[in-house]
């Protein structure tokens, strides 16, 4: 079904072995990403062979004889890695704590390198989690040849259940594009709405208004257009709350991304939290008695990480934690729903170092891009006043920053073809200084200017999961696997990347 046609744990992980496990895997193999020489291939054939005679499944598990899920929640912390995780434990609740994701009964690990490299992007992995396919960074469901790909979302909207997502990005970024359009470059947001508008989805929430727009949909209103399909649609937190159980939901709340949750004071933000935005999206899909399939993604996650922003981790990583929460809350009750949580890949190689200076980390009332937004720049002299990037740096972390400080961060804020980066890139630079002062474990900022990813890593992610068939979530996945899992769950018939 093509978009152009239609549109509590068993175990607790530690994180060393974790982050060892990830380290021996590459270590130990030489080949290119995905890649096997010859005579592991014809292993895996003789072992993928005594499996289905077995009829066993990925994991170790043989094929459960419950229900099928009627309900499907998928909840995706965008870079959330097992150091994400930690920070946020660590900040929130102190090192003899635990979060709510940690407590669900299965937990397994996933590898998420892309087709063409054994570092993914978001849109590579999206489409891997969603079709159960590899393909190119940059590509949204389609195959690295072009091949437009059937999600995971659109298998069960097939199936006549209620299917949506929700995002505190742009509901047209990267992973929530991957479960709901197929475009050959991930920046072709305007595409995506499109193919959002043509399928008919049941709840759309995020940020990303301006992609909806007469300019940059051609003097078409999208938004309108929804509103005509009979959508309601909603564009701040008031509106949402206000708008009960529709049949359907559209809720833009932000012209790009929505805001960091430290930053809703500083900009009087009514947007929906992540917590209220999901509870929506429950209320009006589980209204459908054939169940539904939601994701929902906890995506600047990721952004906080690219920008080394340690009290972002922990903010943004809570507000996710605590989605799960009321999700699982929801779902504890009921006998006929799977939540799968999990991650699409890591950013930063973010890691809780000994020397770590919480309190410090814990008292930051800014994001690096807020702050960079309220220094002063010298036209005449191409670079921010001293004065005005000390003070901001005072009033929002504690720390003095020396006119040599200044001067280094000065010469980070152009690219190498002289060009001023834009405001977000500027806060990376921000944010790795803030983390070198309070002695937080990250990627160097040289390597994540030199990598097309901008500080992703290749690291194994955590996967936990709960409810119906969630004891197939075990052992070491890959990101092809999740999809593939649920549609067997579910009892649809489903090869990769294809509806049958």
């Amino acid at each position: 079904m093509k978009k152009s046609r239609m549109i509590k744990s068993t175990a607790i992980i530690s994180m060393a072995a974790v982050l060892m496990t990830a380290c021996s895997e590459a270590e130990g193999s030489e080949t290119a990403p995905g890649g096997n020489d010859t005579e592991n291939n014809e292993s895996n054939e003789e072992e993928n062979e005594e499996n289905n005679s077995e009829e066993t499944v990925k994991g170790g598990s043989e094929v459960p004889d419950s229900d099928a899920p009627k309900n499907v929640i998928m909840m995706i912390g965008d870079g959330m890695g097992v150091g994400q995780i930690e920070i946020a434990r660590l900040l929130e609740h102190g090192k003899e704590g635990i979060l709510n994701m940690e407590e669900l009964e299965h937990t397994a690990l996933m590898r998420t390198y892309s087709a063409n490299n054994w570092v993914t992007d978001s849109g590579a992995a999206g489409t891997g989690i969603a079709t159960s396919t590899k393909t190119d960074n940059g590509m949204i469901s389609v195959t690295p040849d072009g091949e437009e790909l059937d999600s995971i979302l659109e298998l069960f909207q097939a199936h006549d259940k209620k299917v949506g997502v929700v995002s505190n990005n742009t509901v047209t970024d990267a992973t929530p594009a991957a479960f709901v359009s197929s475009v050959e470059n991930r920046s072709d947001s305007e595409e995506i709405a499109r193919q959002m508008y043509e399928a008919e989805y049941d709840v759309m929430l995020g940020g990303g208004e301006d992609d909806f727009l007469p300019e940059a949909q051609d003097g078409n209103n999208l938004m309108e257009m929804f509103e005509e399909k009979g959508y309601p649609v909603v564009t701040d937190r008031d509106e949402l709350l206000d708008a009960g159980t529709p049949d359907k939901l559209l809720g833009l709340f932000h012209p790009s991304y929505m805001n960091y949750k430290v930053d809703y004071d500083l900009y009087d933000s009514n947007e929906p939290s992540l917590n209220e935005m999901s509870e929506a999206a429950i209320d009006v899909l589980s209204q459908d008695d054939d169940g539904f399939f939601l994701m929902v993604e906890g995506a600047r996650i990721d952004h906080v990480s690219h920008a080394a922003d340690f009290t972002g981790i922990w903010q943004e990583t809570i507000e996710f934690d605590n989605t799960v929460s009321d999700v699982m809350e929801w779902a504890d009750d009921r006998d006929d729903t799977l939540v799968v949580v999990l991650a699409d890949h890591e950013t930063m190689g973010v890691a809780a170092s000994e020397v770590m200076d919480k309190e410090g980390l814990r008292n930051v009332t800014a994001s690096p891009e807020y702050m960079v937004t309220q220094f002063e720049f010298d036209e005449g002299e191409g670079v921010y006043t001293t004065e005005s990037v000390q003070s901001v740096f005072e009033e929002h972390t504690g720390i003095a920053l020396t006119e040599e400080e200044v001067d280094m961060f000065n010469e980070y804020i152009y690219d190498d073809e002289g060009e001023l980066l834009a405001t977000h890139r500027q806060g990376w630079e921000v944010g790795s200084v803030i983390a070198s002062h309070f002695g937080a474990g990250i990627m160097d900022r040289e390597i994540r200017s030199e990598g097309e990813t901008g500080g992703h890593t290749g690291n194994m992610v955590p996967v936990f999961a709960e409810g119906v068939g969630a004891e197939r979530f075990n052992g070491t996945l890959d990101n092809t696997d999740i999809t593939q899992i649920i549609a067997e769950l579910a009892e649809m018939d489903y090869e990769p990347g294809e509806i049958q």
